[in-house]
């Protein structure tokens, strides 16, 4: 495909995107239906429509409209290219640029159109933000960095470097947690590469990580990834000596854990009723996802204020269910991949007054100005009896 039909495709993706079609869904429906694209071309093509979505307020006030053709034709303008050598109507390009296009001449950016937030949330995340908002939601407006997670319960950082590298993979250590590595060269080499089919290395974001190096001491210790999710979590506390149980309220999310923990030789208990009492709960809760707009910045513009009700009730009821499972001088990990404080500090308070059994312990909060997600972790303790 040329650069134009790549384009051209990711026009007609993000128009079904914007007819309510979840992005995942219409990247894919599309690349079956589209035989003819390469690897190559479906990899450019998902760049196009995630560069996008990252960044839809802008590309619309740019292009000039919030259609797929408006779009990219504000992602080109924002970029530096000209559109119109690419928006030529020739071969299977987008169609020449009208009048209209052509002479789009936009009112200087609002801060909230530039910075690509949704109006309704700003409030809230300056709030919880202060000072930082502005920088890190320039930084959501951009792709997220690659990272691996190397099982350092069975190789080196340095070793998983070396042996990266002689795979055409290049990598560095990221200070965010001590298993975490940036690949930096070839990341779409990676399903190929030894480390990666044995289990010795798993795509998992560093902030992520950083949440798993921050919990108590997990060698030997009996703990509940409650909310598991795809295990990513419950894969690296049971590569760190943890005796893992996983549990999710939508089990089919952890269909393919299974076969992660035999390729990455961890054990890996799934349950759909755990019974404490356990040494460590971890609840990676569901959440607005804002700290994660990179990876999945579809959510930002679909999240609504009925939707972050819903979710603040199902947090606090997770916490609750939770509690009676921790032992006695055991912990409760609180994680979300959110900025906002109403489902992080908020959460926290208010469990808190509702369990005093519990007392806090230690909290984190990772941004995108750190490299990875946006990570929020609270540490409670339950009391001895």
């Amino acid at each position: 495909m040329t650069p134009a039909a790549r384009l051209d495709a990711a026009i007609t993706i993000l128009d079904r995107i914007l007819a309510g079609i979840p992005a995942e869904q219409a990247l894919t429906s599309w690349a079956r239906a589209s035989r003819f694209a390469g690897s190559k071309d479906r990899a450019a093509i998902r760049d196009h429509v995630f560069d996008v979505l990252r960044c839809k307020r802008s590309c619309a006030h740019l292009g000039g409209s919030e259609t797929g053709r408006g779009l990219i034709h504000g992602l080109l303008r924002q970029s530096g290219q000209d559109p119109a050598t690419l928006f030529t109507g020739e071969g299977h390009a987008p169609a020449p640029l009208s009048e209209e296009e052509v002479h789009h001449s936009p009112d200087p950016m609002p801060e909230l159109v530039a910075l690509d937030c949704p109006d309704w949330l700003a409030p809230a995340l300056r709030a919880s933000l202060g000072e930082a908002f502005a920088p890190i939601m320039q930084a959501l407006r951009h792709r997220a960095l690659v990272f691996l997670r190397v099982n350092t319960g069975r190789m080196t950082r340095a070793e998983a470097i070396k042996t990266l590298k002689e795979d055409g993979i290049t990598t560095t250590p990221h200070p965010l947690a001590p298993t975490a590595l940036e690949i930096t060269a070839n990341p779409r080499a990676l399903r190929q590469s030894r480390l990666y089919r044995d289990g010795l290395v798993e795509l998992q974001d560093a902030a992520s990580q950083a949440v798993i190096a921050a919990l108590p001491q997990l060698k030997g210790a009996r703990v509940l990834d409650y909310c598991a999710g795809g295990g990513g979590k419950a894969l690296a506390m049971a590569a760190l000596g943890a005796d893992v149980t996983a549990h999710d309220a939508h089990p089919q999310r952890m269909a393919d854990l299974p076969a992660r923990a035999a390729r990455a030789q961890a054990w890996i208990t799934l349950s759909d009723s755990p019974s404490g009492p356990f040494d460590l709960v971890l609840t990676d809760v569901p959440c607005s996802g804002s700290g994660a707009w990179r990876r999945s910045p579809a959510g930002k513009w679909s999240l609504t204020p009925a939707r972050l009700s819903e979710l603040h009730r199902l947090q606090a009821a997770i916490l609750d269910q939770v509690a009676p499972r921790v032992r006695p001088g055991g912990s409760l990990a609180y994680a979300t991949c959110s900025l906002l404080r109403s489902e992080n500090a908020g959460q926290i308070a208010a469990f808190l007054s509702r369990a005093p059994e519990f007392e806090r312990a230690a909290e984190h909060r990772f941004t995108p100005l750190d490299g990875g997600d946006g990570f929020f972790l609270a540490i409670l303790t339950r009391k001895l009896l």
